[in-house]
């Protein structure tokens, strides 16, 4: 069975042939580095991580590109909030960004290109607009695209043009002329002062958000991309804008195939920083392992909402412990089981289902009958990156310390007995003993996953 994928820019699954073979060009839209990842970012970052990993293990070679956005209205208030320079903030939460997304075990893009690397692309293809008709200024604002001339505006995310709001261009010395639609976006922000700005050939400024993207894809990827991927929330505006002003500029397609997860709910509301509900990824790995976070949002389907709370995190802990131990006590070395990898690939194929994938995890545990368990774990886990043979760390207690000191010099005057003894307390608190050569190894008691 070949991949198919839900394209949202034509509402159903299709099936993934890229344009060159073998070959695949991904980019997934970045984070915005005004403050450190959140949950949102995680869900992001690990979705299409798998995805890329899927299609390399399908043998396709892949270009991964992710940007990171430098410079925003976001950005500079929250520099000019914190009382530091721009590139203190943004240096900083990149880095934060790095770490935590590797403790989730995302890989690094192949390409991670910042904004202000890129400007003079992003001039170059406003200049393209205004020479094609796109674009007007709003004086004292900046330079707009004029949604109205690009024919397929809404393509991406079905709107319906005949609602957009129109608003009246009214003239105003103060003010200068306002947008001829609600829905026209910025090209060029005209500097204010004390803002970051570059040259330009309509003043002094800095880029729009949307235009960064465009730009950049073009530049590294060339058009048109196979897949181009990110959050829901981006499809309107920012996607589809990202379309528009790419095609009517470069006169090319801008992407074949788009996909893009769904949202992240805490306790069944939107996760938003004004409810107080903001869950940071720092927050999470205090207490949970990146393992732990990546099984808990690959148990969902990408596209559907994810709702998150402590309780379903704890249990994802559960699961991936119990699979853990099942697969470390698995003896059977033989050579990757066919009938496994055929049905794990049939499942993933159909949308990138990794909530069914995981499903066939536990099957393929239980399967008494199953030979060549552990490779074909190992070759599943390439994509999904459980850590299956991973030992867990035990954290000892300074009671348990304590029985365990006890205990070994009992053993050295060879008083088995209470030796016994100790063993059984330390069982009853849910831990059992292997004594190697190297003194006695603590492992947490294994639960029956039956």
């Amino acid at each position: 069975m070949s991949l198919e994928i839900y394209n949202t820019l034509t509402k159903k699954k299709e099936k993934f042939t890229p344009i060159k073979k073998d070959q695949v060009h991904m980019y997934v839209c970045g984070p915005t580095v005004n403050d450190v990842p959140h949950l949102g970012h995680a869900r992001v970052q690990i979705v299409f991580d798998s995805f890329r990993k899927y299609l390399i293990s399908l043998g396709y070679k892949v270009k991964f590109v992710s940007n990171i956005t430098d410079i925003e209205d976001k950005i500079i208030n929250k520099a000019n909030e914190l009382g530091i320079s721009i590139n203190e903030l943004t240096n900083k939460n990149i880095k934060e960004h790095d770490e935590d997304y590797s403790a989730l075990g995302v890989l690094k893009p192949d390409v991670q290109p910042r904004a202000t690397e890129y400007v003079k692309e992003m001039v170059d293809l406003v200049k393209r607009l205004e020479k094609a008709g796109y674009t007007y200024i709003v004086e004292r604002d900046g330079v707009y695209f004029d949604i109205s001339k690009f024919k397929g505006y809404g393509k991406l995310s079905g709107i319906d043009l005949t609602h957009l709001k129109k608003s009246r261009a009214l003239k105003d010395e103060s003010k200068g002329q306002n947008k001829k639609d609600d829905k026209d976006f910025v090209l060029w922000k005209f500097s204010k002062p004390e803002e970051p700005s570059w040259n330009s050939p309509w003043g002094k400024g800095r880029p729009g958000w949307h235009i960064e993207c465009s730009a950049m894809n073009h530049k590294i990827l060339g058009l048109p991309l196979d897949i181009h991927a990110g959050g829901q929330d981006l499809i309107f505006p920012h996607h589809e804008d990202e379309i528009a002003q790419a095609e009517a500029g470069y006169g090319e397609k801008f992407c074949n195939y788009w996909m893009h997860n769904g949202m992240v709910n805490i306790d069944k509301i939107k996760m938003s920083k004004s409810l107080g509900n903001f869950k940071t990824i720092k927050d999470l790995l205090k207490d949970y392992s990146g393992e732990v976070i990546r099984y808990f949002v690959l148990s969902t389907h990408y596209r559907k909402p994810m709702d998150f709370s402590l309780k379903k995190l704890d249990e994802s802990k559960t699961s991936l412990e119990k699979l853990r131990n099942a697969a470390q006590e698995i003896e059977d070395n033989g050579p990757i089981n066919k009938r496994y990898l055929e049905e794990f690939r049939k499942i993933m194929n159909q949308d990138f289902n990794t909530a069914g994938a995981i499903n066939l995890l536990w099957i393929l545990i239980k399967d008494k009958t199953a030979k060549g368990k552990v490779k074909t774990l190992k070759e599943f886990d390439k994509i999904l990156g459980f850590n299956f043979f991973k030992k867990n760390k035990v954290v000892i207690s300074k009671e348990i310390k304590k029985l365990l000191d006890e205990r070994e010099k009992a053993r050295k005057i060879k008083n088995w007995k209470i030796s016994d003894d100790i063993r059984e307390k330390i069982s009853k608190k849910g831990y059992s003993i292997k004594d190697t050569d190297e003194g006695p190894v603590l492992e947490k008691n294994k639960k029956n996953i039956n």
